[in-house]
């Protein structure tokens, strides 16, 4: 029997399967072209292949899914949802994020150097097994995990409260914790992320609830953009805020961008053709 399983989906939202340290299955992506991966990576096509050699690379390079797991990580992307979570902590606009680690599950924590480290190159984590060496570093590094360790983002956000945070913010992938979150918490500043194949129906109600939301390959999240965004970050992935929160979160991180950044006034979503992911769905 196998001591630890994870289920990841990664480029182009393939799933893949890692078995103690071991990539054993690798789905079919589902698009076949994201400009993130081939600016990152020079990934021009997403295929099987690829996909397995990326993550056997990640377990290699920095640990993913196994004991080794390095949990300080240089800045991956300018605005990225670990990367805008850090810099909300640092400079006091959350006092905590809930946000998923892969060997840990839900993690609590005040410490921006841990929220980067976990999410820097992590991708959708759909299940996971608790790895010893891995909830170690997460409570060395201040932050507390649901007992037993499981992925439940709405447990979170009721720990953080019971700790005393009150700003806190959480990421989540589907409607359903969005609203469990936002009925926890009105406070709460709600990330959607890995958004990828929602349904028009459940995006209509995920940006009324949601205060900030990258993209990924989502048509109806970057239909909707055009009536509900208050300021774009990005236009091949782009995320949007939707509140006044989430607008505050993004331009505290551009503070912190150290590359040139252009802002300006205009109609968004702003969407150049030929940097988008394809298929979207």
């Amino acid at each position: 029997m196998s001591r630890d399983r994870h289920v990841l989906e990664t480029l182009g939202k393939a799933r893949v399967v890692i078995e103690d340290g071991k990539v054993v299955e690798v789905g079919k992506p589902q698009l076949s072209y994201c400009p993130l991966w081939e600016k990152m990576r020079g990934i021009k096509a997403l295929n099987e292949r690829v996909i397995k050699e990326n993550v056997e690379f990640r377990i290699r390079d920095f640990g993913l899914c196994t004991a080794d797991r390095e949990l300080e990580l240089e800045v991956f992307v300018g605005f990225g949802t670990s990367e805008t979570f850090m810099t909300a902590l640092r400079r006091g606009l959350l006092d905590a994020a809930v946000t998923v680690c892969e060997g840990a599950g839900t993690v609590v924590t005040s410490n921006p150097a841990l929220v980067q480290g976990i999410g820097a190159r992590l991708s959708g984590v759909i299940e996971t097994t608790p790895i010893g060496g891995i909830l170690k570093k997460v409570k060395a590094k201040e932050g507390a995990v649901l007992d037993p360790p499981r992925i439940d983002q709405n447990a979170g956000v009721q720990m953080a409260i019971r700790k005393g945070y009150e700003r806190v913010g959480v990421t989540v992938a589907t409607l359903e914790d969005a609203q469990k979150c936002r009925a926890t918490s009105e406070h709460a500043v709600i990330f959607g992320v890995h958004l990828t194949g929602i349904s028009r129906k459940d995006a209509e109600e995920f940006i009324e609830i949601a205060d900030l939301v990258t993209a990924c390959a989502s048509e109806p999240i970057r239909a909707l953009a055009d009536e509900k965004a208050l300021l774009q970050a990005g236009t091949a992935i782009p995320i949007f805020a939707l509140t006044t929160a989430g607008k505050e979160l993004l331009l505290e991180r551009a503070k912190e961008v150290e590359t040139t950044l252009l802002l300006s006034t205009m109609r968004l979503p702003v969407l150049p053709k030929a940097r988008q992911p394809e298929p979207m769905i």
